[in-house]
C-alpha cells in the first residue's frame, strides 16, 4: 500500500468575512486559483499530472456554486486534464477533502493529489445557501436539530460552563494567535491576495484582537439567546435533554469562532511520484476517521472521531505530540479537553478559530498545515486535527512527519 505523503501546505491569510473586510472584493474562485498559481511556482509541477483537485465548500451556491474545485482549476491556467471534485461535509469539509486524497493515494489508484477548500463568508454569508430544513422547516422540530450556536450554549450548560469559562478560554486563542503571528509563524504559508493589479490586499490574518481582556469579553452579550428562546430552539434541546432546565446562553461573538474569508491547499501524492518529480516530503498520513454523533446536542464529535483515527494508526493519545481542534466555539474545546485528557499545553498552541477565524470549507485543511508548520519549528513528530461538523458529526486525521 503507497503511503501518503504530504509535499506542500500554503493557504491566504483570513481575513475579516464582511463587507469592509480585505478580502471582499476577490470572489472565491480567484483566492483558490491564486493559490494553485503559487503552488505550481512553489513545487514545479507539471499540472497535467495531477490525478484530481479536491476542494471543501460548505456553501456550493451562487458564487461557490458547481464544482469549485474544477473552475478555479481551469482560472487558474492549469491542464483542463484534470478533473475536480467539490465536497461538502459542514465544517469538516477541508479536511475531508484531504483525507480523501489520502485514502485516493493509498489506494494505489492515483498518484498526485491537490487538496483544500475555500469560503468566502464576505460574499457568502453564513445561511446564504438554503438547505432542505429551509424549505420543510418542520424538520428541524422532528429531528431535533437546532442551530450549532444554540447547541454550543446546550454543550456548556451540560457540562457546566460558567461565562469565566469560555471566556477565559477565548482569550488564550486570541493571546496565542497574536504572538504566532508576531513571531511570523504562519509566514511560511502564507500567500499574500493581490488585487487584478497585482496590489497585495491582505498579506496576514486580520481577524486577531491582540487586544482583547476578560473585561472586553465580559461586556459582549450572548449571541444565541434570541435565537434560542424565540426561535423554539431551547424548548426542542430541553425536549430532548430533559435533564436541563434552562440553557445557558454563554456564548459570545468573543467565544465562538469567527466569520471569515480563506482558502488553503496541499499537494499530497505517493513518495514513489515525489522522488521522480523531486519533491520534498514533509509528513505523511497515517489515519483518517469520520463518525456521526447525537445530532441535537452536534458538536461533541472531536473526541471520539479522534479516538477512531488513534485506533485505526495503533496510537494513543500520550503518542500525540500537538493537536488541532477546530474552535468552533470555546466549548467545543473544552469537551474535547475533558473526555481525553489531553493537556491544554499540546492544543492549539498557535491560537484557533476564535482569534484568527474559521471559513468553514477551508479550515480543515488550514489546521493540517498550521500543525505540520508547528511540528517543524519544534522538531516534534506526530500531530492530530480534529473538527466537529452540523448535523452530529466528526473528522479527523493524524499526520506524522517524514
Amino acid at each position: 500500500m503507497s503511503e501518503a505523503i504530504i509535499f506542500d501546505a500554503i493557504r491566504t491569510p483570513r481575513g475579516k468575512g464582511r463587507r469592509d473586510g480585505a478580502l471582499y472584493e476577490v470572489g472565491p474562485v480567484q483566492l483558490l486559483a491564486g493559490l494553485m498559481q503559487e503552488l505550481e511556482r512553489r513545487t514545479e509541477i507539471d499540472t497535467a499530472l495531477i490525478n484530481d483537485v479536491l476542494i471543501g465548500c460548505v456553501q456550493p451556491y451562487g458564487e461557490q456554486g458547481g464544482v469549485i474545485a474544477k473552475t478555479a482549476a481551469l482560472a487558474a491556467g492549469w491542464s483542463w486534464t484534470g478533473p475536480g471534485l467539490q465536497l461538502n461535509r459542514y465544517c469538516g469539509s477541508g479536511l475531508d477533502a484531504v483525507n480523501l486524497a489520502a485514502q485516493k493515494i493509498r489506494s494505489g489508484w492515483d498518484d498526485l493529489i491537490v487538496a483544500g477548500g475555500v469560503e468566502s463568508m464576505s460574499r457568502m454569508g453564513i445561511g446564504a445557501a438554503p438547505s432542505v430544513r429551509d424549505y420543510q422547516p418542520r424538520l428541524s422540530f422532528e429531528l431535533k436539530m437546532i442551530p450549532q450556536g444554540v447547541s454550543a450554549d446546550l454543550l456548556a450548560t451540560l457540562d457546566g460552563r460558567a461565562r469565566e469559562d469560555v471566556d477565559a478560554y477565548a482569550l488564550r486563542s486570541q493571546q496565542l494567535a497574536a504572538q504566532a503571528r508576531a513571531e511570523g509563524r504562519f509566514d511560511g504559508s502564507l500567500v499574500p491576495v493581490r488585487d487584478i493589479n497585482g496590489v497585495v490586499l491582505l498579506a496576514a490574518d486580520d481577524a486577531i484582537r491582540a487586544d482583547a481582556t476578560m473585561e472586553g469579553l465580559a461586556k459582549l452579550k450572548p449571541s444565541f439567546a434570541e435565537m434560542g428562546e424565540f426561535g423554539g430552539f431551547d424548548a426542542i434541546a430541553m425536549s430532548k435533554y430533559p435533564q436541563v432546565e434552562e440553557i445557558r446562553h454563554v456564548h459570545t461573538a468573543g467565544n465562538s469562532s469567527g466569520i471569515v474569508d480563506g482558502a488553503a491547499l496541499m499537494l499530497i501524492g505517493s513518495a514513489e511520484k515525489g522522488s521522480e518529480l523531486g519533491l520534498r516530503p514533509r509528513a505523511r498520513i497515517i489515519a483518517t476517521a469520520a463518525l456521526g454523533v447525537e445530532p441535537t446536542i452536534m458538536l461533541i464529535g472531536p473526541a471520539p472521531v479522534a479516538e477512531a483515527a488513534l485506533r485505526k494508526a495503533g496510537l494513543s493519545f500520550e503518542d500525540i505530540d500537538l493537536y488541532e481542534v477546530n474552535e468552533a466555539f470555546a466549548s467545543v474545546v473544552l469537551r474535547f479537553l475533558d473526555e481525553t485528557k489531553v493537556p491544554l499545553a499540546k492544543v492549539n498552541v498557535n491560537g484557533g478559530a476564535i482569534a484568527l477565524g474559521h471559513p468553514l470549507g477551508a479550515s480543515g485543511c488550514v489546521l493540517v498545515g498550521t500543525l505540520l508548520d508547528e511540528l517543524e519549528r519544534r522538531e516534534l513528530k506526530r500531530g492530530l486535527v480534529t473538527l466537529c461538523a452540523a448535523d452530529g458529526m466528526g473528522v479527523a486525521a493524524v499526520i506524522e512527519r517524514v
